[in-house]
């Protein structure tokens, strides 16, 4: 088992930037590959950034790419998620995930956070 607490979210102007967190515990944080994901209200979840064990592997969804950097702590069973230029249409519930492998597919991921609501105004 795996617990995850995600924390930083809150309201933003666009244009700002916020770094949101994911504390791990349980199973061992440093041989699972991390992900966030994001759901808005009305719409299905969907894939964010990913990383693998090492931290060498990230992938991200055209969305935010070049605007969100993934990384992650092993020494603090941490995983990260550094937001620039946040846009009104980043508001979502941002979840992370743990996985055997970095995914940008849903089912690939065994536990999941409760979640942290990122507003963004315009």
């Amino acid at each position: 088992q795996m617990q995850l607490v995600e924390s930083g979210g809150g309201l933003v102007q666009a244009g700002d930037s916020l770094k949101l967190s994911c504390a791990a515990s349980g199973r061992a944080f440093s041989s699972s590959a991390m992900g966030w994901f994001r759901q808005s209200p009305g719409k299905v979840r969907e894939f964010v950034a990913a990383i693998s064990w090492s931290g060498v592997t990230r992938y991200y969804a055209d969305s935010v790419k070049g605007r969100f950097t993934i990384s992650r702590d092993n020494t603090k069973n941490a995983v990260y998620l550094q937001m620039n230029s946040l846009k009104s249409e980043d508001t979502a519930v941002y979840y992370c995930a743990a996985a055997n492998q970095p995914s940008s597919r849903l089912y690939a991921y065994d536990y999941w956070g409760q979640g942290t609501q990122v507003t963004v105004s315009s």
